[in-house]
């Protein structure tokens, strides 16, 4: 930032006096601005023992496989951005369960909310290609192009849901059943 968003005048960074963090300060108008971390709010789609995936058609890492997701908005809960990046992404509508995994990166001040979702088949097409998608495909864990992967924290949620699936179906619980999954919380640091 080298201006002030309100007054337009040139801002210094440093650590407000009240304060134990560097910020942009305007000495003209006497504003602070603060930069917060932004959420990234997903779902995790499944269909019987399938997820749903999409290519990526925009950078960063274009043509990789990520689950739908995408930056909240303003004015918008965390599964309202899970609920439209889904639709966004993947053309698809979702039956939203619970928060399933939630990863801090504050190497790039961003955290990951990512809702377990059943996808609704009672809609045709049930899902096709958004304009930030190259292509949309239900994967069984066997066919998941892992190494075509395109953020780790995508990585960590299918790692964690596949392994909480096989724990459910050795426990014998009904592995469709949504509330059954726990939440997942961790940090990456770095990939």
């Amino acid at each position: 930032m080298n201006f002030c968003s309100h007054c337009g005048a040139p801002v210094r960074f440093a650590i407000p006096s009240d304060d134990d963090r560097p910020r942009y300060l305007c000495d003209n108008c006497g504003t602070i601005h603060y930069q917060n971390p932004r959420i990234v709010a997903g779902s995790l789609p499944i269909v019987d023992d399938r997820v749903l995936l999409c290519r990526r058609a925009i950078a960063p890492r274009e043509g990789f496989w990520t689950l739908p997701a995408g930056f909240m908005e303003n004015g918008e809960t965390t599964p309202e951005a899970a609920i439209r990046e889904t639709r966004e992404e993947a053309c698809a509508e979702i039956e939203l369960g619970g928060l399933y995994t939630m990863v801090d990166l504050p190497h790039i001040n961003q955290v990951y909310m990512i809702y377990l979702a059943r996808l609704r088949d009672d809609l045709e097409p049930a899902f096709s290609a958004g304009p930030e998608s190259l292509e949309v495909r239900l994967f069984r864990e066997e066919d998941i192009p892992w190494s075509e992967l395109a953020f780790s924290t995508i990585t960590k949620t299918l790692e964690c849901y596949f392994r909480d699936r096989a724990r459910l179906e050795r426990d014998a619980l009904d592995v469709a059943n949504l509330t059954h999954y726990a939440l997942h919380a961790d940090v990456i640091r770095r990939w």
